[in-house]
């Protein structure tokens, strides 16, 4: 996993692709929320603020 990481920071800089990194940022924090949120009693609350 970390070497993924250092080769997709690698490319973004090579590249200069940073805008991607908000992107991908976006992604994981809702990646986060889903598995989080998913069958606890925070789901409701959370499911709301969307």
């Amino acid at each position: 996993m970390l070497d993924f990481l250092a080769e997709l920071w690698r490319f973004m800089r090579v590249r200069k692709k940073f805008w991607l990194l908000p992107i991908l940022i976006m992604m994981v924090v809702f990646g986060g929320l889903v598995v989080l949120t998913k069958g606890s009693a925070i789901a409701p609350f959370i499911y709301t603020l969307f």
